[in-house]
């Protein structure tokens, strides 16, 4: 994966001044760092600090100067309620054409926030017309990605294109759901910078937040409507 990630900054840094603090920091290069969590409208954040740079990673988008996250997709997993509202506006009648004209199964093993492996199932939107299996989690364009860098299905895209450059996950702790959201680190991303504290990202933090919400729901709801399946181990 770091190989991966170190051609993906080396691509962002073509048209976009990346930090060498950060660049490293990405690389898994800086070490000493401490999970700092900050609880935004019932999201907890965990956002990293350079302890020898006494910095916070923060972030911000610069859409539209900046779409990257759509031409590097590695895929695009849907939720029960991304499967109609897709849908509908692909001018699809019938819900399982749909399904079987624009979607595939796929399985992915991913690391969990605890440290275990996680085994996930899910039905994603094809990135290109003729995706197979076999193209699951390389980085490729987006088809619905126009010529001005603009979504061709927006507002009604993917969920998760949403939560971007946020992975997040639910907890239980002490029997109630708890909401959890760090970053995906994949080295596409240009908003990512240094700062002292978090007030600078205050307005994100309070956006995202329910974003993360809302898409956790749909998630355990896709869950739990067979749509989807998770396994530990």
């Amino acid at each position: 994966m770091s190989k991966e990630i170190k051609e993906s900054l080396d691509l962002l840094q073509k048209d976009w001044d990346v930090d060498p603090i950060l660049r490293d920091f990405v690389l898994g290069r800086i070490t000493d760092v401490s999970d700092r969590q900050v609880t935004v409208g019932g999201v907890v954040f965990h956002l990293p600090y350079l302890n020898s740079h006494k910095r916070y990673v923060l972030w911000k988008c610069f859409w539209p100067d900046c779409h990257n996250c759509c031409e590097r997709q590695g895929r695009l997993p849907l939720t029960s309620d991304d499967l109609i509202t897709i849908g509908r506006g692909l001018k699809y009648q019938r819900h399982a054409d749909f399904v079987q004209n624009e979607t595939l199964i796929a399985t992915h093993r991913e690391p969990g926030p605890s440290g275990q492996d996680i085994t996930m199932t899910t039905i994603n939107l094809k990135r290109k017309k003729d995706e197979t299996d076999a193209d699951d989690g390389t980085r490729i364009p987006c088809r619905f990605l126009d010529g001005d860098g603009a979504c061709g299905i927006h507002p009604g895209r993917p969920g998760v294109c949403y939560l971007y450059p946020f992975s997040t996950w639910l907890e239980n702790e002490g029997g109630a759901a708890r909401v959890h959201a760090t970053y995906q680190l994949t080295g596409d991303c240009p908003g990512f910078y240094l700062a002292k504290d978090t007030v600078q990202m205050g307005a994100e933090l309070d956006e995202y937040s329910g974003i993360i919400y809302n898409y956790n729901m749909a998630s355990a709801r896709t869950d739990r409507e067979g749509f989807c399946s998770v396994s530990f181990g």
